[in-house]
């Protein structure tokens, strides 16, 4: 689950991590008696939306009075803000986070998140601050420095110095940055993030360390520890799919292909998607009905698929253990009957009952392909849609 910039900086006060004073506004007033109550000969104005490159697309501004910020948030405000990150349809903003003013004498850059290759958190850090870590670490991979978490022992204090050093801090400043991290990396640990960035980063001309920015994501599977983590949720910044499919215990991701996928087991979605790819084809989505998919759950995953205006073809590859292959193909042939469907249906099913289902699928009058091996899937599936 992501969640807002300002939400991410109240979780990371809690945790005795260095931000900027500030608080969220929906309404230009609001704003400005934010600005007023902050003083300073500066405040920030940054549109709250789930997506980075909000100031190249006017989302952050500096306002030198406050009815400047009440003026840069009445523009924000009801906004479509379009970034990188958003795609061309762009993000509505709802509010705006008001900060005081920051003397910024470098920019830096600090994150965690978990390196399954070593099953470890890592923490990163580089002097590149406020440029996106994915351009450095494809353009200049050595200005990234990394320390490999141990499980066992937690994040101990020389890997923090180690870390500070390594960005170039002196004095006063390596002892800011190693209480940072550390509050940061126990904010990451207790709250079950999966994802800790800070970008930029910065030290402020007195020497201080602190977020000027701050994203945080959180392990789905966690939140039911974290209440007040999940009452952070803003499903207006949710694909409406996704939020659907979620009700119906459907992992459910929307791509940009034009074959759609339903698949029962996240390894064999991922491998059905691969196929895709290999003949040629792009995926449309990430649908995974579960191990013990259903009549039920197949004909929700239908509705699911056919709202992305996108998809021109249907892939289903179930794998018949826990769940038998004829309830499926009768799921299949239900949701089918019932729906408008206009786009060809290609399935693949394969174990438990799986001569039962070939049987179901024969006998019915609707119209879909069926494949024997999952390439053959994935070939017919391509080939209608080129």
């Amino acid at each position: 689950m992501k969640i807002h910039e300002y939400q991410a900086k109240e979780i990371l006060r809690r945790y005795d991590v260095a931000v900027p004073e500030g608080q969220v506004a929906a309404s230009p007033e609001e704003a400005r008696t934010i600005a007023e109550n902050l003083g300073g000969d500066t405040v920030v104005v940054k549109a709250q939306i789930h997506a980075g490159g909000r100031g190249k697309g006017g989302g952050v501004k500096l306002a030198k009075f406050p009815q400047e910020a009440r003026e840069f948030a009445a523009e924000m405000l009801g906004m479509n803000l379009v970034t990188h990150q958003t795609g061309p349809e762009g993000k509505e903003v709802h509010t705006v986070l008001i900060e005081q003013g920051v003397n910024i004498a470098r920019e830096l850059y600090a994150g965690i998140v978990l390196d399954r290759g070593v099953a470890r958190n890592a923490f990163m850090v580089s002097t590149e601050g406020g440029v996106e870590i994915e351009a450095v670490a494809a353009e200049t991979p050595e200005k990234i420095l990394k320390e490999w978490i141990d499980p066992a022992v937690g994040f101990r204090p020389f890997q923090a110095s180690r870390l500070a050093f390594g960005l170039g801090l002196t004095g006063s400043q390596v002892k800011s940055a190693v209480k940072f991290f550390r509050s940061l990396y126990r904010a990451y640990r207790e709250t079950d993030a999966s994802l800790a960035e800070i970008n930029p980063l910065v030290v402020t001309s007195d020497g201080d360390v602190l977020a000027l920015d701050a994203k945080m994501n959180f392990d789905d599977n966690a939140l039911y520890r974290h209440q007040d983590i999940l009452d952070y949720r803003d499903v207006t910044e949710e694909d409406p799919a996704e939020i659907e499919a979620s009700k119906y215990d459907l992992n459910y991701i929307n791509l940009d292909g034009n074959v759609g996928c339903m698949v029962n087991g996240a390894g064999l979605a991922m491998a059905t998607m691969d196929i895709i790819k290999l003949s040629g084809g792009e995926p449309a989505n990430f649908l995974d009905v579960g191990g013990a998919a259903s009549p039920e759950t197949v004909q929700q995953g239908f509705k699911i698929i056919l709202r992305d205006v996108k998809v021109q073809a249907i892939l289903i590859n179930i794998f018949g253990g826990i769940v038998r292959c004829d309830r499926v193909a009768q799921g299949i042939i239900d949701a089918l009957e019932g729906m408008d469907v206009k786009v060809p249906v290609v399935v693949r099913l394969e174990g438990t009952n799986s001569r039962e289902a070939a049987e179901l699928l024969e006998a019915s009058p609707l119209e879909f392909s069926v494949a024997q091996s999952l390439r053959e899937a994935a070939e017919k599936s391509v080939a209608v849609v080129t």
